[in-house]
């Protein structure tokens, strides 16, 4: 399956045709990450449950940044 750049905006996008979104359950508003492997471009569904997760661990650790060092001694 080929798809063409086309120019959006300032950047440079594709469309996704239909089949794949469907196959992969993707929709519009969902975000991918971009990745290199080799001479490959990957495209991966971010996990947005993990990105929550992690935004809270990043708070809790801030909170408690000095208690943790203290812990870590």
């Amino acid at each position: 399956m080929n798809v063409t750049l086309r120019k959006i905006g300032n950047s440079e996008g594709f469309i996704i045709p239909k089949e794949v979104l469907d196959r992969h359950n993707l929709k519009a508003g969902d975000v991918l990450s971009v990745t290199e492997d080799g001479n490959d471009i990957v495209l991966k569904p971010v996990d947005d449950a993990f990105e929550r997760q992690m935004k809270t661990a990043r708070q809790v650790m801030d909170k408690y940044k000095v208690a943790l060092q203290k812990l870590a001694e």
